[in-house]
């Protein structure tokens, strides 16, 4: 019985739902001609577009990676490793405490 009940709850709801969809055009079916005022409207936010996208200034590139990366060659690794105290030749005893 909860089933049955919980079946026609859906069908219920359903109706008004599906009922709110625009219909959609079958194939082969002619556009309806456009009224004048909504020729008029279609013009007037066509134009309202047109001044909106006026109104957004002209921005240059953005590099988000500007202040990280230097402008200079890459350095090589050759000479940082020659900088290194590493590679001065330092002896280290072999014996640990």
């Amino acid at each position: 019985m909860k089933v049955l009940c919980a079946a026609v709850m859906i069908a219920l709801l359903a109706g008004p739902a599906y009922a709110q969809q625009a219909p959609v055009p079958r194939y082969g079916e002619v556009d309806k001609e456009k009224t004048p005022e909504q020729k008029a409207a279609d013009r007037e936010a066509e134009r309202a577009y047109q001044r909106s996208l006026g109104n957004i200034p002209d921005k240059a590139t953005t590099d988000p990676w500007g202040t990280v990366r230097s402008d200079g060659p890459p350095k090589s690794s050759s000479k940082a490793a020659a900088k290194s105290p590493s590679s001065k030749g330092t002896k280290t005893s072999g014996t640990a405490n």
